[in-house]
């Protein structure tokens, strides 16, 4: 892979992080934001157990949201490690290539899709 497609991918990776860091803020303020603070009484009445019970799931579908954008994350600074080391593009596991395509649909790839098929295949 040469320099300016190199250039390319790290302008990608650089757009998707800036734009999954937003995303995880908007998650951070939804997430700590309850029925009760919404309704605009912050009085010690107790709520109905069903509200209660919206908060913990929203709070928990929040948390898991963020998990999920923090790995995804993780994985982008990982690809980037790899463009400046200049191994971005090859596949961990057996140093192919990988393509082209795959890099456009999925920029922070480890592996080409014959390696992660297999691991994939591997995991069932």
């Amino acid at each position: 892979m040469n320099k300016r497609e190199m250039k390319k991918y790290e302008k990608l990776l650089l757009k998707k992080r800036q734009q999954l860091i937003e995303e995880m803020d908007l998650l951070q303020q939804h997430g700590s934001f309850t029925i009760k603070e919404g309704s605009g009484n912050l009085s010690s009445h107790t709520y109905h157990m069903a509200e209660l019970g919206t908060d913990a799931q929203e709070k928990e579908k929040t948390f898991h949201f963020a998990s999920k954008s923090g790995r995804l994350l993780y994985h982008i600074d990982e690809a980037l490690r790899r463009i400046k080391d200049n191994v971005y593009g090859k596949c961990l596991m057996c140093g192919n290539d990988i393509s082209p395509q795959r890099l456009e649909v999925v920029p922070h790839a480890r592996m080409c899709i014959e390696c992660k098929e297999k691991e994939e295949n591997s995991k069932r």
